[in-house]
């Protein structure tokens, strides 16, 4: 029972879409050095550029860039895969306890492994509500 904790191997831009026209509007920050290392601390975090990062911050209405959006998307779709497996492993301990009139040995570590994956969907729906 293996399990996917993120989002590796998702192929996402971390520059922006290009525009028709192009973007003709620069500006430019300044940043002390500790400001640097956190943007880009958090860029490679979102796995965006600091540039995308300062424009979706800032354009953000909800607190929430489209970025994280994407990653909770990504992260929520990864844990639906999941609990389809969780769900076809503890349908296959149910019918081996059926067949056999005993429960299997790994029966307690699918029911743990499911319990797991069932909480952390409850916390990234937390997230995602806002709570």
């Amino acid at each position: 029972m293996s399990e996917d904790t993120g989002i590796a191997g998702w192929k996402s831009r971390r520059r922006r879409a290009n525009v028709e026209g192009g973007r003709v509007h620069r500006h430019i920050v300044k940043v002390s050095p500790e400001e640097e290392a956190r943007l880009v601390q958090l860029a490679e975090k979102h796995r965006v550029t600091v540039a995308r990062l300062l424009v979706e911050a800032a354009l953000s209405e909800a607190g929430e860039t489209p970025s994280e959006r994407r990653n909770q998307f990504m992260e929520l779709s990864n844990l639906a895969r999941l609990v389809g497996t969780v769900a076809n492993n503890v349908n296959q301990v149910a019918r081996h306890a059926n067949s056999k009139g005993e429960i299997p040995a790994d029966a307690a570590a699918s029911i743990t492994h499911a319990k797991n994956i069932i909480h952390r969907v409850d916390r990234l729906l937390a997230v995602m509500a806002g709570r």
